[in-house]
């Protein structure tokens, strides 16, 4: 009887320290930071096999409608390090979400809008990038998508990006809306960064698009194969999904 008891109590237990992690949907979230007058956090979903269906960031709607718009300030105005639930199941350490409230470097890129870093490296080995030969040591062209092109210098505590020349606002002639980015420093895979306007963070309810895939990868593990943008609840969600399962070469 003890013994039953003791085990009704293990899986109390268990339950409890389950539901304290996730919330009644399956969510993992991450560390919830202030975004001007709103909230920015990561989340992540997991299949019932325990790999990752989704890994996305949340902005919220006091967040979004609350970041300066100021065409004298380029470059990044707020730098937020955004943790990832220990459980999240992927290759990514940590999500670094900056925006820019006039765009940055890159004619095309000078409209204010959000730069999504998901780093496979740590904030402490970001922080130690800088400009100089590890910069321009690059990854073997496998370890990128095809054809894709680091027309401008690395920048500091980033990395060198690389671009797809077939996005509508480098080969189209269209206006920047929405691109998807590799980032790489010292011949490694760095990051991968959807990089999206305000405009149209503002006007699009619901959007899907594919991530440029590489031949090789540098590092074994699940990798995302599409990007979602869906507005819900107040909220704002860039994710992350569609996950295949990636072998090191």
């Amino acid at each position: 009887m003890k013994k039953v008891f003791l085990s009704c109590l293990a899986v109390a237990a268990l339950a409890t320290a389950c539901k304290k992690d996730k919330d009644d949907d399956g969510i993992l979230k991450g560390n919830v930071q202030q975004l001007y007058n709103g909230k920015a956090w990561t989340w992540s979903k997991l299949k019932t096999d325990g790999t990752p269906e989704k890994l996305a960031i949340s902005i919220s709607d006091g967040a979004l409608n609350s970041v300066p718009i100021n065409s004298n300030h380029t470059g990044h105005e707020n730098h937020l390090v955004l943790s990832l639930n220990e459980k999240h199941g992927t290759p990514f350490n940590h999500v670094l979400l900056d925006w820019n409230p006039s765009g940055h470097e890159g004619p095309m890129y000078m409209l204010p809008h959000f730069d999504f870093h998901y780093y496979f490296t740590t904030p402490a080995e970001v922080d130690a990038v800088v400009e100089g030969p590890a910069m321009n040591k690059f990854p073997d062209a496998a370890y990128l998508p095809a054809g894709h092109i680091a027309p401008v210098p690395g920048v500091p505590k980033m990395g060198m990006h690389w671009l797809d020349p077939t996005s509508g606002e480098l080969g189209g002639g269209q206006v920047f809306t929405q691109t998807f980015i590799y980032g790489s420093y010292d011949g490694k895979v760095t990051f991968m960064e959807p990089m999206i306007t305000k405009s149209f963070l503002d006007t699009t309810t619901n959007f899907n698009r594919p991530i440029p895939q590489p031949v090789k990868f540098q590092k074994a593990g699940y990798y995302p194969t599409k990007v979602n943008i869906k507005k819900h609840d107040g909220v704002t969600d860039i994710i992350m999904e569609d996950f295949v399962q990636r072998q090191a070469s």
